[in-house]
């Protein structure tokens, strides 16, 4: 049986007191993981579904965001007393470390693996210098345009101090972007009654459609927030960016300016000595407000912005997973608004789409990379994590290259949302266990909270027994 070393022991870095400016300064992972989450649930699957069945059915985006908060955060506890991600906290659990790596490696290869939304974004591009939607015969060159925009994210992702730095500030641009667009365009063309009944639907519970889509429902439970090994790379995210005990052990350096940076393997923990738990109480305040108030609210706005306008647009019952992810607004807008709203749409569609192709393939790689090294890659002589990312980085964009032949963006993105549902159920279970029994008593979740992933686990379970059995 392989097990991980013991933590160290240091000193809780203390945070800046709470205040409005360093909040802002503070918070910003949740603005990566919510770029990363837009383009999926909330642009493609969201729209998709509620002009095939209906407002009605958005209680199940409200309640999905909801369980997935819960879960990010539970994640991010034990970030915070460790400085270590939360799944090298499963690499602590039975039957040992080597299993739960290659069980937590095979699964975020098979959810992120395909880039369905790399393929998304383009179908945008093209639409955007065609003119037209994209039709079977421009399968070689959405593929060419795909393999164009997975160049562009692994330059991105190679440049700069930390990968964290880099998501942080493209992904404040890309949402301040997208919010302003669809704030605008609701605004400006949506009628208040349409709005009142768009909200209406998030609230609708127990709501369940004739003849619904379960697989595509699924999809949506799961991507209404960030979805499986999304949920997962908060914690690793935060650790970068120095919460709680993450200050202590380091980041992973980016292959061009990030080369003195070193990441330690194994966290370190702290005294529970009155100042420290003062400074934890502080780190977990600035935790909701990363979390709870910029993503979990981004997402819901997000959802409820995207369902909002494509149900004023879109006619009821039209089949957009034939209209190339993001180009169908872009189609309508044009046809009902103004002919001009077809570039800003597409624009707008670019941007959604990439910065989550952007976080997903981040995602991908950052997840393995950590695994691997928490799981023993870092005990090997000359072994270099910021190499290790680069390795994975290569090698899962010339994966990506092939898989993205395999099907079209909605396929590749259905297959996504399936293998997240066991994803969030198996993790909800591992984070409770983790938590109340790797962490002292002081510092353990409340029971509502413990009762939260419960919840989670038996929602995404169901919800994938649900698709297995229609």
């Amino acid at each position: 049986m392989t097990t991980l070393p013991p933590w160290g022991r240091a000193e809780l870095p203390a945070p800046l007191p709470l205040t409005v400016r360093n909040a802002l300064r503070t918070i910003g992972p949740g603005a990566i993981l919510l770029s990363a989450s837009i383009g999926g649930g909330e642009w493609l699957v969201g729209p998709a579904m509620a002009v095939k069945h209906g407002m009605g059915i958005f209680w199940i985006a409200t309640l999905a965001i909801i369980l997935q908060l819960i879960i990010n955060t539970e994640g991010v506890r034990y970030t915070l007393y460790t400085g270590e991600p939360i799944v090298s906290g499963f690499l602590r659990l039975r039957p040992s470390s080597t299993f739960w790596a290659a069980i937590y490696s095979v699964l975020t290869v098979a959810q992120l693996g395909m880039p369905a939304l790399g393929a998304a974004c383009a179908a945008v591009i093209f639409s955007a210098f065609a003119g037209h939607l994209p039709g079977a015969p421009d399968k070689s060159t959405l593929n060419w345009l795909t393999y164009l925009v997975m160049a562009v994210t692994t330059l991105i992702l190679m440049v700069g101090g930390t990968i964290e730095k880099i998501l942080e500030r493209a992904s404040w641009t890309m949402i301040l972007f997208i919010f302003l667009f669809l704030t605008v365009a609701n605004v400006l063309f949506v009628p208040f009654d349409h709005w009142i009944r768009t909200a209406a639907g998030f609230v609708q519970f127990g709501y369940w459609p004739a003849n619904v889509d379960m697989l595509l429902l699924a999809t949506l439970a799961a991507t209404a927030g960030s979805g499986g090994v999304g949920n997962l790379v908060i914690s690793n995210w935060m650790r970068d960016k120095g919460y709680g005990m993450g200050a202590t052990v380091g980041a992973i350096p980016s292959a061009i300016g990030g080369r003195e940076i070193s990441l330690s393997a194994v966290g370190k923990v702290f005294d529970l000595t009155p100042e420290n738990l003062r400074r934890w109480q502080t780190w977990r305040q600035y935790l909701l407000l990363d979390q709870a108030v910029l993503w979990a609210g981004g997402c819901f706005i997000g959802m409820f912005l995207n369902v909002n306008l494509a149900t004023s647009i879109v006619p009821a019952g039209e089949n957009m997973a034939d209209l190339g992810a993001g180009a169908f607004q872009a189609k309508y807008m044009a046809e009902k608004l103004w002919p001009g709203f077809r570039f800003l749409a597409l624009l707008n569609g670019f941007w959604i789409l990439f910065s989550t192709h952007l976080g997903n393939t981040d995602t991908l790689v950052r997840l393995v990379t950590d695994t691997l090294w928490s799981a023993g890659w870092s005990r090997r002589s000359g072994a270099n994590v910021g190499r290790l990312y680069v390795a994975l980085l290569a090698g899962f964009t010339v994966w990506g290259a092939i898989t993205v032949q395999w099907g079209s963006a909605m396929s590749l993105f259905k297959a996504l949302g399936v293998v997240a549902g066991p994803v969030l159920c198996l993790a909800a279970i591992q984070i409770l266990i983790v938590n109340t029994r790797l962490l002292p008593v002081e510092l353990r979740p409340s029971w509502p909270l413990r009762a939260g992933l419960a919840a989670a686990a038996v929602f995404y379970a169901a919800m994938f027994i649900a698709v297995v059995l229609r």
